[in-house]
């Protein structure tokens, strides 16, 4: 298989929980899956977790888990006939007190506080933006529309506000239970849905590190980028944050389709700058639900998103209930590595004008400056944390990076960073046996052979964290 920078993260579900399928996924090459807590009981996700963890050994692939929080329901209540068919032009009430099943005229809502947030004039999206509602009066809890553009409705259907402004919780009380859920098979990522500010993210991280602390857990966090509110706080939420997610259905809803590639590009680059990961999603292999190829536009899509920088790139649906997940699988990489072949490395622009406060940071530096200019075979870092590698996986370089580190939870964590490879090694604490290990490591997975040269960076004294203060070029015996 060739060597892939671009990570994958795979949705399970239906159609890729049976542990043979399961299996294929991730030797096709899924670096993290995503547990959806939108969808089944916490049993359920623990059951799958622990399935992961099975096979993944099995496989001999260490793979990190996400858990994807719900978030606020913002959907409209149940039909008596399971869904309308609106016309465009007919009047249709959205009804927050109301308890039987909706018809023609209206439908309930989950979510009870939309009458205070909107306001005669606003327009609301329904089904993923398929229907449209012009807000003519609020009267109490009924908030009374024109259809402007029409279609089926169906139960549960979710509701956006264009341009934003639904006051609506990051955090409900399903999803406080469902971190309590995560935290108990120690899940690698949280995703956050619907972050409007900072403020929600460090709330998360609160709940996530006080859930986990009898597990002596520390997840990271990712704030999917869904709403129109959080586009402004940008820089906010990504200092709160471990990464983003450009989570492009709900976003696309509040600021209009042809806004989003743009954002795309501006949220993977502020990412990068700001030493955070970052996770490409929505519909990216969609037509392969069905088919067994993507379209030519989910392969531009793809390699797009790499070519922009991103981390990882996300299926949903394609492997979760599609008909041919493995195929996804397989596509997206071969995909990934396509376009990493045509990438552009400016290391020198890139350290332009750059200062480092901090000496393991300016050794990473240091590490790709070396080896790109050297034209090493590999760059290896012996790390504990995980930091040093993510800093050399923030700029463009065409060699792997190896991450060795003696924590698994810090080389799952580490399978979502961008052209790192982890790999879990003991590490001795005299430096010159932990080097002399490292390369025998490497030479014994094909990864190195005898003159090749390659940039290695530890820390003195061995195993403290954020210590990295070397940086050595070997020739490997």
């Amino acid at each position: 298989m060739a060597s892939r920078a671009t990570k994958i993260v795979a949705t399970l579900g239906p159609a890729s929980s049976d542990p043979v399928v399961l299996e294929q996924i991730l030797r096709a090459g899924v670096n993290v899956v995503r547990l959806n807590f939108s969808h089944g009981t916490g049993q359920d996700h623990i059951a799958l977790a622990r399935l992961v963890r099975e096979v993944s050994h099995k496989a001999g692939r260490e793979v990190a888990i996400m858990a994807d929080l719900q978030g606020p329901k913002i959907r409209v209540g149940k039909f008596a006939d399971g869904k309308v068919s609106l016309q465009t032009g007919g009047k249709f009430v959205l009804d927050a007190s109301r308890t039987e099943p909706g018809d023609l005229g209206g439908v309930g809502l989950d979510y009870k506080e939309l009458p205070r947030d909107v306001k005669p004039g606003d327009t609301l999206l329904l089904n993923d933006g398929l229907i449209v509602l012009t807000v003519e009066a609020v009267k109490g809890d009924q908030i009374r529309t024109s259809v402007k553009q029409g279609g089926v409705l169906s139960n549960n259907k979710g509701i956006n506000k264009l341009g934003g402004g639904l006051t609506a919780p990051a955090l409900t009380a399903k999803d406080m239970e469902d971190i309590r859920t995560a935290m108990s098979f120690q899940a690698d990522y949280v995703a956050v849905s619907f972050p409007k500010n900072a403020t929600d993210m460090e709330m998360a991280r609160q709940l996530c590190n006080v859930a986990a602390q009898e597990f002596r857990h520390r997840p990271a966090l990712i704030a999917k980028i869904e709403r129109a509110e959080a586009i402004p706080n940008l820089e906010s939420i990504l200092k709160a944050s471990d990464g983003i997610m450009v989570a492009r259905g709900d976003l696309a809803v509040e600021v209009g389709n042809a806004a989003v590639p743009a954002l795309q590009k501006r949220m993977i680059r502020l990412a990068r700058e700001h030493d955070k990961l970052v996770i490409t999603a929505t519909q990216m292999m969609e037509s392969m639900i069905t088919n067994p190829v993507p379209t030519r536009a989910e392969v531009s899509d793809v390699a797009n998103a790499v070519l922009d920088g991103t981390d990882a790139v996300m299926t949903s649906a394609e492997t979760a209930t599609g008909a041919f997940p493995v195929e996804v699988v397989r596509q997206m990489a071969a995909i990934c590595i396509e376009a990493e072949m045509a990438e552009d490395v400016k290391l020198d622009a890139d350290f332009t004008g750059m200062a480092f406060s901090r000496i393991d940071q300016s050794i990473a530096m240091g590490a790709l400056f070396t080896a790109y200019h050297l034209g090493c075979k590999a760059i290896v870092a012996l790390t504990d944390s995980g930091s040093t590698p993510l800093w050399m996986s923030r700029h463009r370089i065409h060699i792997p990076i190896y991450a060795l580190t003696p924590k698994l939870v810090t080389q799952r964590k580490m399978a979502l960073y961008r052209n790192v490879r982890p790999l879990l090694m003991d590490q001795n604490v005299e430096r010159d046996t932990a080097l002399a290990e490292a390369e025998a490591h490497l030479k014994k997975r094909g990864i190195l052979s005898s003159g090749d040269i390659y940039a290695i960076t530890c820390g003195e004294p061995m195993g403290a964290p954020g210590g990295t203060n070397m940086l050595k070029i070997v020739r490997a015996e």
